[in-house]
This record gives C-alpha cells, sequence and structure tokens, in this order.
C-alpha cells in the first residue's frame, strides 16, 4: 500500500515561520510557500582574504601626481574681455580674433556678426561660459 503523509517519520520537523507548514528541520526555504525561513549560512572559508599593499608608507602622505601631462589643451581666456569685445566689436568679429580664431573673425568682419544673429548667440554663449575658459587649437 501507498504510504500516506500522516504517518510518522523519524525526520525532525520544524514549523514554517510564514505558512506555518511543516517542513524539515535544516530546510532553509519553505517547500509549501517558497519563502525563505532560515539565514543562509555562509563558511568562513568563502571570504577572500584581500591584502592591499600601499606604496606610500614610507613618508606616511599620500600623494597624487599628474603623469598624464594635463588633460587640459587649449588657450585660456578672460570671459568678460571676450563678451564686452563681443558686446561692442561683436559685428567685426573682435571677440573671435581674441580667441584666436582668425577664420571665423574674418567671416564676422565680412559678414556683419553673420547679419547680427551669430553675434547674439556668441553674447549668451559667452555669458554661459566658465571665467576663464580654454579655446581649442
Amino acid at each position: 500500500m501507498a504510504e500516506t503523509m500522516d504517518t510518522p517519520t523519524t525526520e525532525k520537523m520544524k514549523f514554517c515561520k510564514h505558512c506555518g507548514q511543516k517542513i524539515p528541520e535544516d530546510a532553509v526555504i519553505c517547500i509549501h510557500c517558497g519563502r525563505q525561513v532560515e539565514e543562509l549560512k555562509q563558511s568562513q572559508t568563502a571570504m577572500p582574504n584581500i591584502t592591499i599593499q600601499n606604496s606610500n608608507t614610507s613618508s606616511n602622505v599620500n600623494m597624487n601626481t599628474n603623469v598624464n601631462g594635463g588633460l587640459v589643451r587649449g588657450r585660456l581666456r578672460n570671459k568678460w574681455v571676450a563678451f564686452f569685445l563681443c558686446l561692442c566689436l561683436g559685428y567685426f568679429g573682435a571677440h573671435k580674433f581674441y580667441e584666436g580664431k582668425t577664420g571665423m573673425g574674418v567671416l564676422y568682419l565680412f559678414t556683419f556678426g553673420l547679419f547680427g544673429i551669430g553675434w547674439m548667440i556668441d553674447l549668451i554663449a559667452l555669458l554661459c561660459k566658465s571665467n576663464p575658459y580654454y579655446v581649442n587649437r
């Protein structure tokens, strides 16, 4: 005959914290509701042993040194000088010549600041820049 659920077993049992059903004593997850009833046990060997070798121990001072030669490339320009040049002589491209962009300066010179539109855009753009700012080469 088939064995029924009511037959006592020799396995030790406990009750699930969530659904109250009987589950094996060593169960971590309830077989009835599927929820975790015990914390997972990790052995001490599962944690890796981490060793940090620091070369700054001789002077006890952390010092960062820039070895890449600097990432900022370009010429440093003052925002307010460029803004006032643009405001007063922007139709002639004076601010473009100040930035070292002679091609754009000549274009502004012959088109009167790209017909005034380029001059207005440059005024707003110069106000939004940080001071000082870098101009690409």
